[in-house]
């Protein structure tokens, strides 16, 4: 199992590459000095387009470079038209919700892997003279240049696209048991939202690779917009199973009242999602407790219960895998 670090929102610049310049250009042929225009046309400027990439977690790789340029359409040379620029591919992860900063408009969202969305236009490439004869001018010295390529400042937000989102109150050991179950060392602390943003973990099964995202710990009236609540709890809209946390020594059935009640009212729609409960730190316990659901006890201290969960979260996120991922 692999970990990640994190990055879920950032901005940047892109730029769609400059046309090419039109040129001015005579045929010149033996006995014709001076034939009729024949300038070629300039290349249109590349695109920028972000493409979806499943081997992607986090935005990270964006993060040091802030501004994108497609390559500028090559100028006419004579009578040959120009190049047209390269297009270039920014690679994202799924779950990039994009929006035009300045409008506010929301471009897209990349949700498969593959998929491209068009962020910034190549300018149009320049006319060349061929174009301006008319009955009274036919050696126009007339030619336009490229235009410039579209600009655009674009806000990247990653909803995370994880197969299975822990989900717990602060301290209740999400973070702990990530590493348990994956051999990582994400960051533990006995305070609040040690978790300021989601951990990623990737599970290597025979069957199939199960993401978890460690959603930091939610508190009551996240849903409100309390604590750090909605930039939370907009991280397990995508999930594919939610796996709740509970703490066995802080009232378990409270604690799961209240995160059930939490993501109801952010989005009903997560109340229908395949969801396993955990009660970690059973190694402080005297005897479990009696609970009105079904759950798996476990230790992500001292490791208890760890296999059994592994076993569990492979029979039930694998067959709602759409296909076998290779690891």
């Amino acid at each position: 199992m692999g970990k990640y670090r994190f990055v879920d929102r950032l901005s940047i610049i892109v730029e769609g590459g400059k046309g090419g310049d039109g040129a001015v250009h005579f045929r010149r042929e033996k006995y014709m000095p001076k034939g009729g225009p024949d300038g070629g046309d300039g290349g249109r400027g590349g695109n920028v387009y972000l493409v979806g990439d499943r081997s992607l977690f986090s935005l990270i790789d964006l993060r040091y470079k802030k501004h994108y340029k497609a390559e500028d359409g090559q100028p006419a040379r004579g009578d040959l038209n120009g190049r047209k620029g390269k297009d270039l591919y920014i690679r994202v992860p799924l779950g990039t919700l994009v929006v035009d900063e300045d409008t506010g408009e929301v471009i897209g969202e990349i949700v498969e892997h593959g998929q491209t969305l068009l962020v910034a236009k190549g300018g149009r490439g320049g006319l060349g003279n061929r174009h301006f004869a008319t009955p009274t001018d036919r050696s126009p010295s007339k030619r336009t240049p490229g235009e410039p390529g579209e600009r655009r400042r674009l806000r990247l937000e990653l909803r995370l696209i994880a197969d299975v989102g822990l989900v717990g109150l602060p301290n209740a050991g999400k973070t702990t048991l990530l590493n348990a179950l994956s051999g990582t060392s994400a960051r533990v602390g006995e305070w609040e939202f040690t978790t300021l943003t989601p951990n990623l973990g990737v599970l290597y099964t025979p069957y199939c690779r199960i993401v978890i995202g460690d959603i930091p710990g939610i508190i009551e009236g996240a849903s409100e917009g309390k604590g750090l609540g909605l930039e939370f709890l907009r991280h397990i809209s995508r999930v594919k199973v939610l796996l709740f946390v509970l703490d066995g020594t802080r009232d378990p059935l409270k604690q799961y009242e209240v995160l059930l009640n939490e993501i109801a009212s952010y989005d009903p729609a997560l109340k229908d999602k395949p969801r396993i409960v955990v009660v970690n730190k059973v190694d402080l316990l005297k005897e479990l407790p009696d609970l009105p659901f079904d759950y798996l006890p476990v230790s992500a201290l001292t490791g208890e219960g760890i296999d059994e969960l592994r076993k569990t979260l492979m029979k039930v996120v694998c067959p709602l895998k759409e296909r076998k991922v290779e690891g």
